[in-house]
């Protein structure tokens, strides 16, 4: 593989995973909650969560996913509700102090599995990744190659811009002592996760 051939496909991923989606907001939610200790954890989760979507769109889980209308919605409604699901919880959830102690809530393998299962049960991500990375190939070279070296760059991509996010709402943990406050982020957060679950569930396949 070329670096012509390589560079716009980083470039556009990196783009890509830059704009907020549900990953993201779940990572902002939880690092503001509880800290950079759970922040690196969501970041794991996203992580491979990211791994397991693109290696099941290259498996041709994309394909199978885009030509079974029925498939494609039930997959679609488990995501959308879990969306909205962690969404409810997270609107629910108590204001976090410093001194907070830990729960069966906030559990690093319950987090991880969150932000795992948000990640990677994206059918729209699944099918995205069959359409976007054979732009990208090089027809005179071995196809198996390059669809490594492309997934290896987008989950490295899309691990660092979580790190990120995670990273800058840990910080901004710092400032929120207020209960008050920190109840309005979990309420922001969790209405907007439960946003994407509602868009996730009603959005059109043909419109992909």
């Amino acid at each position: 593989m070329t670096l012509a051939h390589w560079l716009p496909f980083a470039i556009a991923s990196a783009i890509l995973v830059a704009i907020p989606g549900p990953t993201v907001l779940l990572v902002i939610s939880y690092a503001l909650g509880h800290g950079r200790r759970f922040a690196l954890v969501t970041t794991a989760g996203v992580a491979l969560g990211d791994l397991t979507s693109m290696t099941a769109s290259m498996l041709g889980l994309g394909v199978i996913l885009a030509a079974s209308a029925a498939l494609f919605t039930a997959l679609k409604w488990v995501g959308a509700a879990y969306l909205i699901y962690l969404g409810i919880k997270l609107w629910r959830a108590p204001a976090q102090t410093p001194d907070t102690p830990d729960t069966a809530e906030t559990r690093t393998s319950r987090i991880f599995a969150h932000a795992f299962a948000v990640t990677a049960l994206n059918p729209k991500s699944i099918i995205f990744f069959v359409a976007f990375v054979p732009q990208f190939i090089d027809p005179h070279v071995a196809a198996t190659s390059q669809i490594v070296a492309f997934e290896a760059t987008f989950v490295l991509l899309g691990t660092l811009n979580a790190f990120c996010y995670a990273m800058l709402a840990s910080a901004a943990r710092r400032a929120i002592r207020s209960p008050r406050v920190q109840r309005v982020v979990n309420r922001t957060g969790g209405t907007l996760l439960i946003g994407a679950g509602i868009f996730a569930a009603t959005w059109k396949k043909a419109s992909a």
